[in-house]
């Protein structure tokens, strides 16, 4: 068997790169909280009792949560994006980069004043799109299964 990528596939592979920035705002965001609350390292989180008393602690906790989230997230939402994006090129791309950017609205709001609760517009829209794009690849899969590629 053999298919040919289509042109506009560049755009799913623009959409995956974009991840690598998130990620870097995500590192650059805890490293930021890190610093303000004097955690060091290895410690990866606050202790409850120090998160408590010190809002900045508590910060630096959502702040790596938030990190923790992105990166448990990522491998499957890139399978997804790269499978959806053989058969809907740019309906995975735009799914993709909608999915980076609310993910820089999930750790933005996770770490403002409103701390887990700032997480939740960012949460359910990239869930979404991550369902949404895990529903394309396996359309996808099954319609390549059958030879309709």
């Amino acid at each position: 068997m053999s298919f040919t990528i289509p042109q506009e596939y560049g755009y799913v592979l623009l959409a995956a790169t974009s991840t690598f920035f998130v990620n870097s705002f995500h590192s650059i965001t805890t490293s930021k909280y890190r610093k303000a609350s004097g955690i060091k390292y290895p410690t990866a989180y606050a202790s409850t009792e120090v998160a408590e008393k010190d809002p900045k602690a508590y910060r630096f906790n959502c702040a790596q949560r938030a990190h923790a989230h992105f990166t448990e997230t990522l491998t499957p939402f890139l399978g997804a994006l790269l499978i959806a994006g053989l058969r809907f090129p740019t309906v995975a791309a735009g799914l993709g980069a909608a999915w980076s950017t609310f993910r820089v609205i999930y750790v933005l709001g996770y770490t403002s004043s409103k701390g887990p609760a700032g997480r939740v517009a960012g949460s359910i829209a990239s869930s979404l799109i991550d369902m949404a794009l895990k529903l394309t690849a396996t359309y996808t899969a099954f319609k390549l299964i059958q030879g309709d590629y």
